[in-house]
Order: structure tokens, then sequence, then C-alpha cells
């Protein structure tokens, strides 16, 4: 049987009656499970992780998207997360016995059914991306909802599917198949934001803009030069955490085989060091899938062919995932929930 993972994220992190009418929306619906639900008030921003078959799958982003488009008016959307819309984004994701293809194609029935039912306009990104600028989400997003509008006036930002008229109260959705990605944040005991976007400025791939001798930006031929960052496969802006008093470095981590959570947590450290500041554990947002956690278990283990059980106690001490809450591995591991 096939296996397709999708995560929406939607921009609505507060209201209770929307994350039920969401659940609600796909009760019914063949061959799809709810796996998880992450609302996070700061970002104002809602996660949910599915499960299923291609039909149902499908069947679900769908459900979840046209209840979304009721519930959230971006007019009224404040939040700490970067977003595009309502349906902010909605990935697909191959879990088993599928490929990469079918994921895209998934993605590319989604937007053009999607567009036309809420005339909404919809981007592709990472691999379903028709555009080398738009395989990256950090491009698409850029001006956010905000800076929008005008944006759908240039051609090189016409929507993939959809027109490039504007929806103010939706906005627009990006939706792509790409690998599983794991949201992970590191948090810093410091008030001032300042360190936690420094932090990330030099672990990301993107890394920071090139400056001159005076601190000016470096431009050539209007674009930006950058330095690299440290780390592949790492997206990451640093953000308050105003709920704790503190700062967090907010990563996704977009191929956990290349840079693994024990990486990106070893890096923020060394970091944080240089600066003065402390590490107060991490957390991972949604659901991730077991071999991101053994291979932390592993890193951290003197024993690397420990038990599963072992390998998994020492990922989540090691990574400090239960210093705000306990972490349920029933609840956190996609593999045990499918």
């Amino acid at each position: 049987m096939k296996c397709i993972g999708c995560v929406p994220n939607f921009s609505e992190g507060r209201n209770e009656n929307t994350f039920e009418l969401m659940k609600e929306s796909l009760i019914g619906i063949p061959n799809v499970k709810l796996l998880n639900m992450e609302p996070d008030t700061e970002y104002n921003r809602v996660v949910l992780t599915l499960a299923g078959d291609e039909n149902g799958i499908l069947q679900g982003a769908i459900a979840l998207s046209v209840t979304a488009a009721c519930e959230i008016d971006m007019h009224r959307h404040k939040g700490e997360h970067p977003r595009i819309g309502a349906i902010d984004v909605v990935p697909f994701v191959p879990i088993k016995n599928v490929t990469m293809e079918e994921c895209v194609t998934l993605s590319e029935i989604f937007a053009e059914r999607i567009s036309g039912e809420l005339d909404v306009p919809v981007y592709l990104y990472e691999a379903s991306a028709r555009k080398p600028q738009r395989q990256n989400i950090v491009n698409i997003r850029s001006g956010e909802y905000e800076g929008l509008e005008a944006k759908l006036q240039d051609p090189e930002w016409y929507p993939d599917f959809g027109t490039n008229k504007f929806n103010p109260k939706l906005g627009a959705i990006i939706t792509g198949a790409r690998f599983y990605l794991i949201s992970y944040n590191v948090n810093l005991k410091v008030h001032d934001v300042s360190y936690a976007k420094e932090i990330a400025e030099i672990i990301r791939e993107s890394g920071k803009p090139k400056r001159d001798e005076s601190g000016s930006i470096i431009k050539v031929n209007g674009v930006v030069l950058r330095e690299p960052g440290r780390l592949k496969c790492v997206k990451a802006i640093g953000t308050a955490f105003e709920k704790h008093k503190m700062t967090r470095v907010c990563m996704n981590l977009t191929n956990f085989n290349i840079t693994g959570l024990h990486t990106a947590l070893e890096e923020v450290k060394k970091e944080a060091d240089r600066l003065g500041i402390e590490v107060y554990g991490s957390e991972i947002n949604g659901i991730i899938p077991l071999n991101a956690l053994l291979d932390a278990g592993r890193y951290y283990s003197d024993n690397k062919t420990a038990d599963e059980s072992v390998l998994l106690k020492n990922a989540i001490e090691k990574l400090g995932l239960e210093h705000f809450q306990p972490f349920n591995v029933n609840e956190k591991i996609v593999d045990y929930m499918i």
C-alpha cells in the first residue's frame, strides 16, 4: 500500500473552533488519517500531519483547505512566522511505496483544483517547482502577504495555477513535493533576538548578505551577494520566544540524512558559547521519522548498536526535548502512528 504524507500549514494558531472544524472536515474521507495537529499561538499558525493513499490524502488536503478558507481572514492575521496566505503551504511527502515524482503529480492536481475552487493564486515549490527561483520557499514568501498584491503584478511572479488577481482574504497558496522536513527549534536563554538572528545567519545554508567595509550590502547587477552558511539543507531564522522570556533559532531541516538534529543543535551550541549565552533545550514541531531520532541517539551514545528504546532515550535527553513538556514517542514519531 502506498503511504503519502501531507503537512499543511495554516495561518491560524489560536482559534480552537477553527481547529475543531478542520478535524470535522476529514470525517468520512476514506484512506486518510490525521496524525498530528500542533497550533502555535506566537506564530499564530497550525501545522497538521496527514497520512494516506493518493486519493485519501488529496481529498483530505482539499477539505482542510476549504475549511481554512472559510475560517481565516489574512486582513486580521499577525504572527511571528513568515507567511504568504491563509493556506500557507501544503507539501506532499513520500513516506512508503511512493516516489517523489508521484507526489509532484499529486501537488499539481491539488494546485489545479484548489486554485479554481477558491479563486486563489498557487505557487509550486521544491521538487514541483517549474522555475529554479521557486524551488526555495523563502523566495516565494519574500514580501509575505503584505507584499503579495504588488508581487503578483510582476510577470516573474505570476502564479503557476490560478490568475494573478490578488485575493485579500486568502493571499496565496504554496504547494509541492518534498523530502520529509523537520521543524526544529533551539531555545536560547537570552531576551535579545539579535543573538538568535546572528546564529541563524551563520548556520543556515543560504548564509547572509555580503557587506563592504562600511557595512553596506554588496550587490552585483541588483543581486545581493551572499556568504554561504555552515549547514547544508538547513533553513533558519531567529525569533522571539516571549512565552518563556527567551529567543530561539527556528530551523527547517530539509534532509535529515544530510544535516540531522544533533548536528544542528551542536552548531547552535557552538555559536551560543562564542556569544556567551546558554542553550536551553530544543523542540520538534509536529511529528518526526524514527530514523531522525535514532541518528541523534547514536551520535550521543557510546554503544551505536544499542536497543531502539535506549537510543531514543539518549536522543530525547541530549537534545533537551522535555524541557517544557513530555516527549511522547507514540505521538511524535510517524513510524509509530501509521
